[in-house]
């Protein structure tokens, strides 16, 4: 081979033009950052320990929160540990095991259902002429799935959840995951006839067994977007400037008497419709007729200093659980039971007003009680959210607007959006006065094992 005609390397790196460029993590003073990607969430570097009954066997899991009540795992996480004995001598075997159940019970109906969400059993060592002595200390990692199939479909690994309906018909519903060790003994002691398979277990078993959290984190794609802007003059179709980054639901709310007009409605929603448990919902509410039509519609105003307790104009976000344990329909009409559920009641400010119209400003403060997961779907189990607008006139009322009722679907998602790189979004995050991260749902009442 020649190597009369190869480019002389230093020759060209002599040229500055030519040389690769310097990298820093922090820009230089003429260099600028446009996007800093998220970076991974900081994984905890505590313990949860769990024992068995007679505390010969410890189940230590990894990557947990200091002084935590229960584990807790996100989406395609890896339940890693170690499991210590504190005597291996008669050991045959040790196992891990984690596994995930959905339960749904009908009240009164009678109809029960259950799907395996997750069961994975991983031996970490056995009994044989390699390896005669068992060590007193294993490690294991054992991965979470995504997904899971039932009947022929597959859904997502759904949260930690349990909820019911009480009356008949009623529902029980319960999503739980666990992790086992066992350590299995021979038992040289007669024993009565006991099917301890029926059990789960082998006569001489030791568990150390806990419950854990598994509770999938998400956030939108969008920034909730800054308020929209009254205009004080020129109001033109609404007091309140369009944007693209708001989405607006018109309605009628009719009127009784033919000789006054019935109000148009406008609702603005964040376009996206996709919002954080820890964060409330913004709105705006514009309602436009004539003067005659909104001066009676005053009494029913969501800011009226009303002498009674129930609000006419509301704004909700509300909760739906559908338990389906059949999946028949009956009649025309499906078998399946639901619950609904207020989980934040809207506030309404005055925006402004004139002769054609009157506009609110407000938001949704949620209810970190009665929301601890966003909406899903897995098996014949659903939970889904959405906004609820009712104008519902009291009886002295009912003759002058007929009653509206209208519902929105929204998406509801764990964590606030974030902002990428220095200063890009802290304006508006600022302006938001974004919460804390979520706590993860307290899980269904089980006892450790």
């Amino acid at each position: 081979m020649s190597t009369a005609n190869l480019p002389n390397y230093e020759s060209e790196l002599a040229n500055p033009l030519n040389r690769a460029p310097s990298y820093s993590v922090e820009p230089n003073d003429f260099e600028r950052r446009i996007a800093l990607a998220d970076r991974l969430r900081t994984r905890p570097t505590g313990t949860f320990v769990k024992e068995s009954k007679g505390g010969g066997v410890r189940l230590r899991l990894k990557a947990q929160e200091d002084n935590i009540q229960l584990p807790v795992y996100g989406v395609a996480d890896h339940v890693s540990g170690t499991i210590e004995l504190s005597k291996t001598e008669s050991v045959t075997c040790v196992e891990v095991k984690i596994e995930g159940k959905l339960h749904l019970k009908e009240v009164a109906e009678g109809g029960t259902a259950t799907a395996t969400l997750v069961l994975d059993t991983a031996t970490l060592w056995f009994k044989d002429s390699v390896n005669p002595t068992c060590p007193s200390s294993l490690d294991f990692s054992l991965a979470l799935p995504t997904t899971f199939e039932y009947e022929n479909q597959t859904y997502r690994l759904p949260p930690t959840f349990d909820v019911k309906l009480s009356g008949l018909p009623g529902f029980v519903a319960t999503i739980d995951y666990s992790v086992t060790a066992i350590v299995t003994k021979p038992h040289g002691v007669p024993l009565p006839k006991v099917n301890s398979k029926a059990l789960g277990l082998h006569i001489g078993t030791s568990i150390a067994s806990t419950p854990f959290v598994y509770f999938p984190r998400s956030k939108p794609l969008e920034p909730i977007p800054l308020p929209l802007r009254h205009r004080d003059s020129g109001f033109g179709d609404s007091g309140f400037e369009s944007s693209p980054d708001w989405k607006v639901f018109q309605f009628v709310l009719p009127s009784v008497a033919n000789t006054r007009p019935d109000i148009s409605v406008k609702l603005y929603l964040p376009a996206s419709r996709i919002f954080s448990m820890t964060m409330s919902i913004p709105f705006h509410l514009s309602l436009e007729s004539s003067a005659v039509s909104l001066a009676a519609f005053l009494p029913l105003s969501p800011i009226s200093s009303n002498p009674l307790s129930r609000k006419v104009t509301r704004i909700q976000l509300m909760r739906q659980t559908v338990v389906d344990v059949r999946n028949a329909v009956l009649h025309g009409v499906k078998t399946d039971i639901w619950r609904v559920d207020c989980i934040g009641e809207g506030v309404f400010r005055h925006a402004g007003d004139d002769n054609t119209h009157i506009s609110f400003s407000g938001e949704i403060p949620l209810d970190p009680k009665a929301i601890k997961v966003p909406g899903f779907k897995a098996a014949g189990l659903q939970v889904k959210d959405c906004i609820l607008f009712t104008v519902t006139p009291l009886e002295a009322q009912k003759n002058v607007f007929v009653p509206l009722r209208e519902v929105i679907p929204v998406k509801m998602v764990t964590d606030p959006w974030t902002p990428n790189g220095t200063g890009i979004g802290a304006e508006r995050a600022a302006a938001l006065h974004w919460d804390s991260p979520p706590t993860p749902p307290t899980p269904p009442s089980e006892t450790a094992r």
